[in-house]
């Protein structure tokens, strides 16, 4: 088999998805949510992902964390394509409390027939204020149901004996 061939094979098998996928009767899933210090997504397509946490620590409160990036990433099934999606990330706080959130929507791409869209989405998250430690938390609605939740744990920094 021919060099290119062999690429060609390992490309279907690689895009191959079980057909039970979207069973659940769901639309549109969030495969992926995620913090990370940085993240792009190449030319084709990649997803790339640098230093993925959920757990940062604080010498005193408030404490403000200077930079990070909520990694989202939607898939969906052809009978979606060219639909517009509305979507909402809220910032929630350990007492469970709404800190903020942003919205903004999208429409689904055209994809290949018989294979999952996928739909990746980097939110640069802007210098973010902790009052206390604890469970935070950034929820993804889509079309006003809640798809995933991406947990962020702040814990102060114990001193050095």
């Amino acid at each position: 088999m021919q060099g290119s061939q062999v690429l060609e094979r390992q490309l279907v098998v690689a895009r191959s998805y079980p057909e039970k996928l979207f069973e659940s009767g769901k639309t549109m899933d969030v495969n992926l949510a995620l913090l990370a210090d940085s993240a792009n997504i190449s030319r084709e397509g990649k997803l790339n992902l640098l230093g993925i946490f959920n757990l940062i620590y604080a010498q005193s409160f408030p404490a403000v964390h200077p930079n990070m990036h909520l990694v989202v990433s939607f898939s969906t099934t052809n009978a979606e394509a060219g639909r517009t999606k509305q979507v909402e990330i809220q910032f929630l706080g350990p007492d469970g409390n709404k800190i903020g959130s942003i919205t903004g929507k999208f429409v689904v791409p055209k994809g290949e027939p018989g294979y999952p869209i996928q739909v990746n989405h980097i939110v640069p998250i802007p210098p973010l204020k902790f009052e206390k430690p604890g469970d935070y938390a950034f929820n993804i609605f889509v079309n006003d149901e809640l798809k995933k939740e991406a947990s962020l744990r702040v814990l102060p920094l114990k001193p050095s004996k």
